[in-house]
């Protein structure tokens, strides 16, 4: 089983953010190459129900929430080498919903690229028939991490057994279905570098630098949350956006509680000098990696 590569120990870094603290996350905008495919992969591996369906695309969500659309570009190539998604994480609300989940991929024989406990969080990985990553985590309490974050974020490997037994129902419990109240707790991104990386979520956007790896990675978050967003060079070290006709990242959705906060995002923005253009789904804005996002309201 391979690790996450957030294992690496992560080192302080003050946090000051600018916006709002309600700030949440809103659905992954993916490409995928077949639709058909990735809905069915979606529904009967991940456990994510299938919304709405209409002009190539498909919306998908947990207890009528949107978590997830896609778009199908037919034959879309993997975005590997190229500046992106890592991975996008589901964030279901407690243990037991987690443990369900891993007993489902256990006996169901869905395939991950790994487990790590974090500190902050238990986590699952793995990835579509796109390649496009996916976390499925839960939060241990608040109260056990807040204000550690930047000393204690790490990666162990995940207690499988410990993990599994904390569903009473037992591992053959029928699965049919992630937990309604699954929401999206973070997107990781591949990134060029990661100076500019910070300079723009921080001081653009206003997102608090939770922690750094140096020149590999950074976590960043609204409302002193140890992360809601994640960025890393591991694979992407001055990579360029991936081309037309890839199955890649659409855009990330970034949520501000009311017209007024967006406001003042989008006037950072434009007093940074950057683009932004009105989309159906909100503004959108590149970061300095070309990984596209759409702030929008609650």
């Amino acid at each position: 089983m391979i690790l996450d590569p957030e294992e690496l120990e992560a080192a302080g870094a003050p946090a000051r953010a600018e916006i709002a603290a309600a700030t949440t996350l809103g659905p992954a905008h993916l490409t995928v190459a077949e639709l058909d495919r990735s809905v069915a992969y979606y529904e009967s591996q991940v456990g994510l129900e299938s919304l709405s369906t209409e002009n190539g695309s498909a919306a998908l969500g947990a207890g009528g929430r949107e978590l997830l659309v896609l778009t199908e570009e037919r034959g879309a190539a993997p975005s590997d080498g190229h500046t992106g998604l890592y991975h996008f994480a589901l964030l279901v609300p407690e243990r037991t919903d987690l443990a369900r989940w891993l007993a489902h991929a256990a006996r169901d024989g869905v395939q991950l690229t790994g487990m790590s406990d974090h500190f902050v969080s238990e986590a699952l990985y793995l990835r579509d028939p796109d390649g496009h990553g996916i976390e499925i985590y839960w939060d241990r309490p608040r109260e056990t991490w807040e204000g550690q974050v930047d000393e204690r974020m790490t990666s162990f490997p995940l207690d499988f057994n410990d993990l599994l037994s904390s569903n009473p129902e037992g591992r053959d419990a029928p699965f049919e279905k992630l937990a309604g109240g699954t929401i999206m707790g973070h997107f990781h991104l591949k990134v060029a570098e990661i100076d500019p990386t910070v300079a723009f979520y921080r001081d653009v956007l206003g997102f608090a630098l939770m922690a750094s790896l140096g020149p590999m990675a950074a976590f960043l978050s609204a409302g002193g949350y140890h992360h809601h967003l994640g960025a890393n060079t591991w694979e992407s070290r001055g990579a360029t956006p991936p081309p037309p006709g890839s199955a890649a990242l659409r855009h990330a959705t970034i949520v501000v509680p009311d017209a007024e906060e967006l406001d003042r995002v989008l006037g950072r923005v434009a007093d940074a000098g950057l683009e932004t253009a009105e989309t159906p789904h909100g503004e959108l804005v590149r970061d300095p990696s070309g990984n596209g996002l759409v702030l929008t309201t609650a």
